[in-house]
């Protein structure tokens, strides 16, 4: 049985329906009447979802046929799912959409919203061709991956996510709302609404859960956020079986979480039902769940062989559900199509979806590693740092601080958290479409106060409390990085972004590469991380995993050690966000935000100036503490700068050598070549890395090294252990001190 091809016998299933139907209603309906009596959907709409339906049939059918050819490099289908064109029809094609990879349909029916753009017509058909094919002139991943996605409609691409898109898709709707409130200018009418379609096996996930709960938690305190989930109950997870009633029990009480049931498996009875919750969702601005009932024929994908663990009775009987054997008996009961006219536009649909494949076979592919990543991190060196050293804004500067006296660079040194602090209202006053976010940060003014000050300067609109939920915030971020406003996130410690960072792994900083840099996910995450907080509050609050951020392609990771870096570093990061799109990341180390003394308590040697706000650092480029020494050289970041400088006095004692040391400042991506003109220019190399033995910064330095051919000189890495920090003074057993340092220059002579 495993040779019997399920989408062939689907495909005649369809043929043989239609030969055997044997009445036809004598009178055609008019294109206004009910297609049949007491349905909501008229007959020329009906008519158009159906060729809807018709389109991403053949093109499930069409992959099946040519992946096999090679011609074709995706076959996760939409069969059984077609009436999510429903959805597609009652919605805008401004209303930005979400979408789950069974969505040909949907895709299919929102071409039609706006069939052409400056006089050339739009092809749902060819466009899929082409993605299929993964053709570089796929106009939505330009090749990279079958995703539905389309600029000009408003489809922004997923791959095939597990309810990952769901917290950006709410985040997307609160930000429509959050736009009107500070009075940016959207990128889309003021009433639209956000779409997220998703499996049911996907709504158990614990993103999807954390999105439900954030949106019922939305609501529950009255505040908009137009979402319509739309949960397409198939019944099955590729092969584990939701149980039936599940979807059902679980959301139709759920509070502040409104929900409707369509069938969608019957455009003549269902397209009502979801008209209902797409104008409830516009209307009332609450999140909305839409409950639409499917099938899944053909299998998961086209490597799924069902009859290998499904048994032929539980086959047939889910192919009889087919909804396109019940769009074709509505198309004949009505008396809109003869049997002959529903034959033709099945045969011709499927002409088309052939000859589209085969034409976009012809088509060029990615044929370098340059056009691969092309998308993926741009970056313009000058725009950047014009707009990171713009100064046009001094009016609203002055009204921010309160006066010129009382701006920040005419002020004494302050230390880090202080400065960075100054910097943030810079950064609000400059881009009134900025937004500050996350737990505590508002009214308390964050956990070590680094936010002080900003919620009163700047309102409730600007600078807000979350929930507390890391996967949320950053979904928030996207929404309103979507909608053209600057995120600025806070994550309150970086042991608390591994619960969260496939936000920023799989779904912002994939974005720019997916969609071929037509969507961009702009934003500055903050970040409160590393170690040497004395002993307090154990690996939860003394997390150096800065590997895991290192590991994500694309996006850029600064880590200040200081005041007057910090501010010239956040200026940067968000020139970056604003100029090339880009997903930055600002790392804060908690233990130098109030340090005030370098070499001995009381010398103030760790206070700086605040720099001007035309003063901004280019990406990659180092700090360099006595670059005349020759002798030997330490490359280190973040806490270990202060250890590495009151260690190079104490090697410089222990053996007369002059010391050079280097704040590599900037983490993602590593500036290879500065690290190797240092290590060139030196006689033995240290390594100061707080991160574990196993997953820090110091293999990508000392890789960069060995590459340029100085892997031969006297080298050390002084690094943590691989363990959990500890409570107490058992936390400095585990992370390098400024005596491993003096130490490990011993081992250099």
């Amino acid at each position: 049985m495993r040779g019997v091809n399920r989408a062939e016998i689907c495909d005649v299933n369809f043929v043989e329906f239609v030969k055997q139907w044997d009445s036809r209603r004598d009178e055609r309906p008019t294109p206004n009447e009910p297609i049949l009596e007491g349905s909501a959907l008229d007959a020329q709409g009906f008519r158009e979802l159906f060729e809807s339906q018709l389109i991403s049939r053949h093109l499930d059918l069409m992959a099946r046929v040519l992946r096999v050819q090679n011609k074709v490099f995706y076959t996760i289908g939409s069969s059984g799912h077609e009436g999510n064109a429903m959805v597609a029809r009652a919605t805008r094609y401004t209303d930005p959409a979400f979408l789950h990879y069974r969505s040909g349909g949907f895709m299919a029916e929102r071409f039609r919203k706006l069939p052409g753009i400056d006089g050339k017509k739009l092809d749902p058909i060819m466009d899929s061709a082409l993605s299929f094919a993964a053709s570089a002139e796929d106009p939505a991943s330009g090749g990279r991956h079958k995703v539905w996605g389309s600029k000009p409609l408003w489809v922004l691409p997923q791959t095939s996510t597990i309810a990952s898109h769901l917290p950006k898709a709410l985040g997307t709707a609160i930000a429509i709302e959050a736009g009107r409130r500070i009075g940016h200018q959207l990128p889309i009418p003021d009433d639209s609404i956000a779409i997220c379609s998703f499996g049911d096996a996907s709504a158990n996930h614990a993103t999807a859960q954390t999105a439900f709960n954030a949106a019922s938690w939305t609501a529950y305190q009255k505040l908009p956020a137009p979402v319509l989930y739309v949960c397409e109950d198939n019944g099955i997870g590729i092969s584990v079986k939701t149980p039936g009633g599940w979807i059902g029990e679980s959301f139709r009480n759920r509070p502040d979480l409104d929900y409707f049931y369509a069938d969608g498996l019957d455009l003549a009875a269902g397209y009502g039902d979801v008209l209902r919750a797409v104008e409830h969702c516009r209307r009332t601005r609450r999140p909305t769940f839409l409950h639409l009932r499917t099938t899944r024929i053909m299998g998961h994908a086209g490597t799924d062989f069902e009859i290998e663990w499904r048994s032929l009775e539980e086959l047939c009987a889910v192919e009889a559900t087919d909804p396109l054997l019940r769009s074709a008996a509505i198309a004949l009961e009505s008396g809109l199509m003869s049997k002959l006219e529903v034959l033709a536009l099945y045969e011709e649909t499927r002409q088309k979806c052939f000859a589209a494949a085969e034409e976009a076979d012809r088509r060029p592919r990615i044929e370098t590693l340059e056009e691969v990543m092309r998308p993926l991190a741009p970056y313009t060196p000058g725009k950047v740092m014009a707009e990171a050293t713009r100064n046009d804004y001094g009016a609203t500067r002055e009204q921010v601080f309160g006066g010129e006296e009382k701006l920040p660079e005419n002020l004494p040194p302050r230390h880090l958290a202080i400065q960075i602090n100054n910097a943030l209202h810079d950064v609000m006053a400059k881009y009134p479409g900025s937004l500050l976010f996350g737990e505590d940060v508002a009214q308390k003014g964050g956990v070590y106060t680094v936010t002080k000050g900003l919620h009163k300067a700047f309102g409730n609109k600007r600078v807000f409390n979350t929930l507390l939920d890391e996967t949320m915030i950053l979904g928030m971020a996207q929404g309103f990085a979507n909608m053209g406003m600057l995120p600025i996130p806070e994550i309150q410690y970086l042991a608390y972004l591994h619960n969260a960072i496939d936000q920023i792994r799989g779904e912002a900083a994939s974005l720019q590469f997916f969609s071929n840099d037509q969507f961009r996910n702009a934003m500055v995450v903050r970040i409160a991380g590393l170690g040497y907080q004395r002993g307090f509050g154990g690996h939860f609050h003394n997390d150096n995993s800065v590997t895991a951020l290192r590991d994500i392609p694309g996006i850029v990771v600064g880590c200040a050690s200081r005041g007057d870096d910090a501010a010239m570093m956040l200026r940067t990061l968000t020139a970056l966000a604003k100029v090339d799109g880009r997903v930055t990341v600002f790392l804060e180390p908690i233990a130098l935000y109030m340090t005030k003394d370098l070499y001995e308590p009381g010398d103030g040697q760790w206070l700086t100036n605040y720099p001007p706000p035309d003063q901004a650092l280019v990406l990659g480029e180092e700090r360099v503490y006595r670059s005349e020494a020759t002798d030997c050289v330490i490359f280190s970041y973040g806490n270990g700068m202060p250890m590495s400088l009151r260690a190079a006095r104490e090697i410089e004692a222990r053996h007369g050598w002059q010391v050079r040391v280097v704040d590599l400042r900037w983490l993602v991506p590593l500036n290879h070549a500065a690290i190797a003109r240092h290590a060139g220019e030196c006689e033995r190399i240290l390594v100061v890395d707080e991160g574990r033995f196993s997953a820090g910064i110091g293999e990508g330095v000392i890789t960069a090294i060995t590459e340029a051919g100085f892997g031969g000189k006297p080298i050390q890495r002084v690094v943590g252990a691989d363990t959990y920090t500890p409570l107490a003074g058992a936390a400095f057993l585990v992370i390098p001190k400024d005596e491993d340092i003096a130490a490990a220059a011993d081992a250099l002579k």
